[in-house]
């Protein structure tokens, strides 16, 4: 049976050009990596395998890679990965000068890749999530899909805890009008023009979850029961949860904020339906002097400006760190980009181009 060959259109000055696919696509699988010693021993194996399988199979490029982005680790994980990639040439890396975090090892890691790769898979180096989807990604991505997720299906694994704050975390974005999938992690696929697309958003602290939905390309999900960790320890402790359902919040929203203007609406409300009522009491001479009532409207009142204050002023932080422009991470090393370097990739059956004019001006990926 033969498999559909995706298209991919893009607009330029007037013209459309489609770019029909005539190679098998060139797949990297982005691995972000912190303090992750314990794990790579066991899990890079098991991504050489399937990748390996699937260029037998001829699902995908034989140049295809496995990217590993090390985020500014401690112990010996880059070491590990310089040993890797000398052993096999599936392997690559990406070393940051310093750590910046999850959300800048992904966006590394899927800019790198993007500039040389058809399609892009990320998934943690725990593998937790479960790699044995990736076949089925590839697949639906030559059905026609620019996005992948890999979406739990079974949360056992988790404490009640977990469970119930996750719970509660999609459904306020929900109520927020925040687009997410629930119960997907960073475990998904993207195509090139996805890639393309994500790159254009400049935040510095982009929350990528939040994001991809709303390119608005085609998508589908596959589902999975996630493993219990093999080794190593988890690096989502509550603190950093926390800290990164704040960055959902305030990077999608403004609702915060209006919250404020309401609870100070009503508050005032309130102040006012007091003073009269005292205003009552005093002139029927039954007003009883004291202060309790009022120590505790103070501290009440003090307490919510506080609160109002500090939202406010995540907005202007968050303000204050995009206009200064800093670059989102800093890359020390990088043993993938020179490995497609000119007389290093195996050749590949050339592109297809057929002109079309139709007189638009519109810069975008899609399909033919």
């Amino acid at each position: 049976m033969m498999k559909k060959r995706r298209g991919l259109r893009f607009y330029i000055f007037g013209e459309t050009i489609y770019m029909k696919l005539t190679h098998l696509p060139r797949l990297t699988i982005v691995v972000p990596c912190n303090n992750e010693e314990p794990v790579l021993p066991t899990s890079a194996p098991i991504l050489e395998n399937i990748l390996t399988d699937l260029i037998q199979k001829k699902a995908v490029a034989a140049d295809s890679k496995i990217l590993f982005v090390d985020d500014g680790s401690k112990d010996r994980t880059w070491l590990i990965i310089d040993q890797l990639t000398q052993q096999n040439p599936l392997f690559t890396g990406l070393k940051f000068s310093r750590n910046y975090g999850q959300e800048a090892a992904l966006m590394g890691g899927m800019q790198t890749a993007g500039a040389h790769s058809d399609f892009v898979i990320t998934i943690d180096a725990d593998l937790q999530d479960d790699p044995t989807l990736i076949p089925g990604m590839v697949e639906q991505a030559n059905a026609g899909y620019d996005v992948v997720y890999g979406v739990r299906n079974d949360r056992s694994t988790d404490s009640w805890f977990k469970r119930t704050t996750a719970e509660g975390f999609y459904w306020f974005m929900g109520k927020l009008g925040v687009d997410l999938v629930p119960n997907h992690s960073d475990f998904r696929l993207l195509t090139k023009p996805v890639v393309d697309a994500l790159m254009t958003c400049k935040e510095s602290n982009p929350f990528i979850r939040g994001i991809i939905p709303q390119l608005g390309f085609p998508s589908t999900k596959l589902y999975y029961k996630r493993q219990p960790r093999q080794a190593g320890v988890s690096k989502y402790p509550l603190r950093k949860m926390l800290r990164f359902a704040l960055n959902g919040v305030l990077s999608f929203s403004v609702a915060p904020i209006r919250a404020v203007l309401y609870a100070g609406l009503v508050i005032c409300t309130g102040a006012f339906a007091m003073l009269l009522w005292i205003l009552v009491q005093h002139l029927r001479g039954t007003v009883v002097t004291g202060w309790s009532s009022i120590m505790a409207s103070l501290w009440f009142l003090g307490g919510f400006q506080l609160v109002a204050i500090s939202i406010i002023g995540e907005y202007v932080g968050r303000t204050f760190t995009e206009v200064k422009h800093r670059p989102r991470f800093i890359i020390q090393t990088d043993t993938y980009s020179p490995s497609f370097a000119i007389g290093k990739t195996v050749n590949r059956q050339p592109v297809s181009v057929t002109l079309h004019l139709n007189h638009q001006s519109v810069h975008s990926g899609g399909r033919s």
